[in-house]
């Protein structure tokens, strides 16, 4: 137990001292839901002072924004899959996302992904595996997103990304064109949920039956989340050597904190505790991929948009090391007053 905090605690000092390099890529997708609005969230994010956060953080953070995802869809394979909605949009956007993240991550930049709703995870997952390939996933979300096209009650592609990813179903999934570039080789072990609290049957009965890691509102209120992040990180990555990826979706959050959101669930979790999530993840060293998905600058009034947007932005400076005690300036002293000359 000593050598392993002993092992943490360098680890925190050394990548303290280490320049952190930022990738930004805005992906304005909108189309894994039927809410319009969500595809604005990157520019609302950029245009809030999001860029400038980051680099106010400290002086050895280097950002550089990659711009947005554009692509371009096949018309031949528009509603060829059952019961998933927009499938044509989904298959275009993640293949040249999924090149991006990749892209990014061998620049050597930790790759901050801003949604667009949380299909677009499909892509942001399998791209930091072809640049890692031993990755390890937080999912923070009200809901599973584990659906398939034959348990989902509504078609929408954000309900689908980790059955897509997941190698263990890849069995429930007919034929999929257009994808054949994105295989599900993650295993399901390697992802951990926090903040569930909106989950569908047969999601349980995954949940349940693969021994997925979940800690869900009732773990959080049981063990407060700093010991259920630890215990996630323990069980999807037990030997805390993996690449970790976190995909935040901010109705993850309570409304009352993060209202503009399409699919807001009640009792989430509080920003206090979003934000501790992110500051434990980075301490770890190995944080080198972030989504942060679901914001809709379309929903609720001017003040509701402006307070989830904050939010979405505490989320991310924590992941990159804001501190909420202060930041020490170089200099060991105060600044001594000079004496009024004499003349």
């Amino acid at each position: 137990m000593f050598n392993r905090v002993s092992v943490r605690l360098l680890r925190q000092v050394r990548n303290a001292s280490l320049k952190t390099e930022i990738g930004v890529i805005g992906v304005p997708f909108e189309n894994g839901q039927r809410k319009v609005g969500v595809g604005n969230a990157p520019k609302f994010l950029r245009d809030a002072g999001l860029i400038k956060s980051l680099q106010k953080i400290h002086d050895k953070i280097d950002v550089k924004d990659y711009g947005d995802i554009v692509y371009s869809i096949d018309h031949d394979i528009s509603n060829s899959v059952p019961n998933m909605l927009m499938y044509e949009h989904m298959v275009a956007c993640t293949k040249v996302l999924s090149k991006q993240v990749t892209r990014v991550l061998n620049d050597g930049r930790i790759c901050l992904t801003l949604g667009g709703d949380h299909s677009i995870a499909l892509a942001t997952v399998d791209g930091h595996l072809q640049a890692k390939s031993d990755v390890a996933v937080l999912w923070i979300d009200a809901h599973a997103d584990i659906n398939t096209n034959l348990t989902s009650d509504s078609g929408n592609l954000h309900g689908m990304p980790v059955a897509l990813l997941a190698k263990e179903l890849s069995d429930y999934w007919p034929y999929l064109p257009g994808m054949d570039w994105q295989k599900p080789v993650m295993s399901i072990r390697n992802i951990g949920y926090i903040g569930l609290r909106s989950v569908d049957s047969f999601e349980r009965l995954l949940i349940d039956n693969l021994g997925i890691t979940a800690f869900g509102m009732e773990e959080i209120e049981k063990y407060g989340i700093h010991q259920c992040v630890h215990m996630a990180l323990d069980r999807i990555d037990p030997t805390h050597t993996k690449s970790l990826h976190v995909s935040f979706d901010i109705d993850s959050i309570d409304s009352l904190e993060a209202p503009s959101t399409g699919t807001p669930v009640r009792g989430g979790l509080t920003l206090r505790e979003g934000i501790h999530l992110m500051e434990i993840v980075h301490k770890t060293g190995r944080l080198n991929a972030i989504d942060l998905v679901e914001v809709n600058p379309s929903i609720g009034t001017g003040h509701d948009v402006a307070l989830t947007v904050s939010a979405a932005t505490h989320i991310i400076t924590a992941a990159f090391g804001y501190s909420r005690k202060g930041l020490r300036p170089k200099v060991h002293d105060l600044p001594i007053q000079t004496p009024p000359s004499s003349t």
